[in-house]
């Protein structure tokens, strides 16, 4: 175990890259986590709160893949409640509580209004009006707000722009709003703040255990292979799960699409829940923006290089513009997209939206962890069953840890309200040298992408991004010595990451990435 008055102490700095391969390469790692997005961050975080001493790898940037393209939702999840799964929502109608009392920077109250139609007997408002308080003691009687219901003419005074054909009221509820790259990359620093190492940009290669795993990686910058040894590896990878190897698991991987518009456009003064049939899709106000999405469709593509296709874009903006007529969306009107996919267990049978959210966390070999499934809300928890069982084996196999501390995640800030103001939170910082600056030295960003994407949004925000990447990439030049070539070659790579976000003819993004390709 680690020495506690070993760790990290210095608040306003991270260890260099140099350090970081230093500290993962030197001694042996009490554990070993491979994956850099929520849950692989959530690990980190409680096994160094509880004394180990942890390394974390990733191979491309911390929260490249799942884990910066979801719904940005904290929620139980009122669909699942429908389809009787009370555990989970249960689960995490408690989690998201924790997550606004450890984060409140990254954890806003967010009221949902789920109007319904009586074209549609899949979504009842009686039936919901009971879900809704149903919903409201699965949180322990003490949800992020009050539920409630409101006639037609009380709901259309809230949304006037909604269609009114056929409508026949809705009920009100409360779920949480966050920043899903963002809060991994909070979880990252805290991590590294009680001695955690972690490493963007390394690749997990292989492992093989005698006394402990030798696991090779490869530093992805320096081009180096690293040998690592450590008492245990988790396998914290998300949709990349089942490929690692020693890996047992055995995922179903659906895509998920959002796009972004103008709030003006949709007007929403709180979320809006949008139905197609059993399927839910949402209009969330994120400041002068509003989210729309998302889909849910089985995905087989590559797993680096997932985008909002035309058939996505179609879909969302037709149910969209059912619900809000007058807005009469286009693709020209998209000002950005994202799209993921979630690792959900496998299970061959039924539609992608059946397919249960449950977690498993498994130990197919001495010393290694698969974690699988979940959802973005019970990331903690996660995070504390699977240290739990680690913690329990090391004591079994080397008395020194019988005296691990216990978890201290659900209690533990996540980070100094001084070390977030002004560079974290759910709506991007303002654009400036010093926030660049923060992210380069604090938050491993190597990319012009990382900054741009994951730990600003500006990209997805603003509809200038062409203008703030070149301004972002000026900046970034000076503090990391980037020459001229490798200024144009930064813009080169966000510009391929972002040409598909938005795939159809005469999208502003399309031509906002077009332009970043040009000389």
């Amino acid at each position: 175990m680690s020495n506690m008055k070993d760790r990290t102490t210095n608040q306003n700095s991270a260890p260099t890259r140099a350090s970081a391969i230093a500290g993962l390469t030197n001694g042996v790692l009490d554990l070993l986590i491979v994956g850099g997005g929520i849950v692989g961050s959530g690990i980190a975080r409680d096994a160094a709160l509880r004394g180990l001493r942890v390394g974390l790898v990733e191979q491309q940037d911390f929260a490249f893949g799942t884990s910066s393209r979801s719904s940005r939702l904290l929620h139980g999840g009122l669909r699942y409640l429908a389809q009787g799964r009370v555990g989970l929502v249960h689960e995490a109608s408690v989690e998201k509580k924790i997550v606004h009392h450890i984060a409140p920077h990254l954890a806003e109250p967010l009221p949902f209004i789920f109007p319904t139609y009586r074209h549609n007997r899949n979504w009842v408002l009686w039936q919901l009006k009971i879900g809704v308080k149903i919903y409201d003691l699965l949180c322990g009687g003490r949800n992020l707000g009050n539920s409630s219901w409101l006639t037609t003419g009380e709901l259309l005074a809230r949304v006037p722009a909604l269609s009114q054909q056929a409508l026949t009221g809705a009920v009100r509820y409360y779920d949480g709003f966050t920043n899903d790259a963002r809060l991994t990359l909070d979880t990252l620093r805290s991590a590294s703040l009680a001695g955690g190492i972690v490493l963007n940009y390394c690749r997990f290669q292989d492992a093989r255990r005698g006394g402990l795993w030798e696991c090779e990686v490869r530093d992805v910058l320096g081009g180096h292979a690293l040998n690592v040894r450590a008492r245990a590896v988790v396998n914290a990878t998300g949709p990349w799960a089942d490929g690692l190897p020693h890996s047992r698991v055995k995922l179903r991987v659906t895509k998920g699409v959002h796009l972004v518009v103008d709030r003006a456009r949709v007007p929403v003064p709180e979320t809006v829940v949008m139905t197609e049939g059993k399927r839910i899709l949402f209009a969330i106000p994120w400041g002068e923006r509003t989210i729309l999405g998302t889909t849910d469709t089985d995905y087989r593509g590559p797993l680096d290089d997932i985008h909002a296709d035309t058939e996505d874009v179609q879909y969302v903006l037709q149910v969209t513009n059912q619900f809000f007529p007058q807005a009469r969306l286009a693709p020209a009107d998209v000002i950005s997209s994202w799209a993921g996919v979630r690792p959900l267990i496998a299970d061959p049978h039924g539609n992608p939206s059946d397919i249960s959210r449950s977690h498993e966390i498994h130990t197919p070999e001495p010393g290694w962890w698969d974690v699988a499934g979940g959802k973005l809300t019970t990331y903690r928890l996660m995070a504390e069953q699977t240290v739990d069982q680690i913690v329990k084996w090391l004591a079994r196999e080397n008395r020194d840890f019988a005296g691990a501390k216990p978890c201290r995640t659900a209690r533990e800030p996540l980070l100094p309200a001084d070390q977030v103001a002004g560079v974290s939170g759910i709506l991007p910082p303002e654009c400036n040298r010093r926030v660049v600056e923060h992210f380069c030295a604090k938050e491993w960003a190597v990319h012009l992408d990382d900054v741009m994407l994951r730990r600003s949004s500006w990209h997805y925000y603003h509809r200038d991004a062409r203008r703030l990447a070149e301004r972002t990439a000026d900046w970034m030049a000076e503090l990391l010595g980037w020459s001229i070539d490798t200024r144009a070659a930064e813009l080169e790579r966000y510009a391929r990451a972002t040409r598909q976000d938005s795939p159809l003819p005469g999208n502003a993004a399309d031509a906002r990435s077009a332009a970043l390709s040009r000389p």
